[in-house]
């Protein structure tokens, strides 16, 4: 549609954008929450991991004369306002996962995003066991643990 990747054919038809995709693989795979309410839950959680995952993506770009200052400001983010937010999710109810104790696609993102930060700097999740546990459980599901194997086909 767009000339442009990623591009998926899905039950015969073609998707471009990445979060049409996401939506679409989340809505077949039961992973998209059960109602609205908690669709929306998912797609809040969803954005905040994207908002937090392009600052850490755009980190090599930064000038070399300002790169310092803005992985500090990236961290400071990660450690004061993201990670407590999610950690907090995870407290209030003190269930697995982030929407209605099963798996959700705003989970994944998050544990793809948690893996991003450790590589910012392993310390930052430290202080936040409930989503080191999250991103136990699910890195330890059958398939996420087989996609994460070095030289899995991706």
């Amino acid at each position: 549609m767009f000339q442009q990747v990623p591009m998926v054919e899905i039950d015969g038809m073609k998707l471009v954008q990445t979060r049409a995709i996401l939506n679409c693989i989340a809505t077949k795979y039961n992973l998209y929450g059960k109602d609205i309410k908690e669709r929306a839950l998912i797609d809040m959680y969803a954005e905040g991991v994207f908002d937090l995952g392009e600052m850490i993506m755009l980190l090599p770009l930064c000038p070399p004369g300002e790169k310092d200052a803005k992985i500090m400001e990236v961290k400071e983010k990660i450690k004061n306002r993201y990670l407590p937010a999610f950690e907090k999710v995870l407290k209030s109810h003190g269930q697995d996962y982030l929407v209605g104790n099963r798996l959700s696609r705003a989970d994944v993102h998050l544990v793809e995003l948690l893996y991003y930060v450790e590589e910012v700097d392993p310390s930052l999740l430290a202080s936040f066991p409930l989503l080191k546990a999250l991103k136990s459980r699910v890195s330890s599901l059958p398939t996420v643990k087989k996609f994460l194997q070095p030289g899995s086909q991706r």
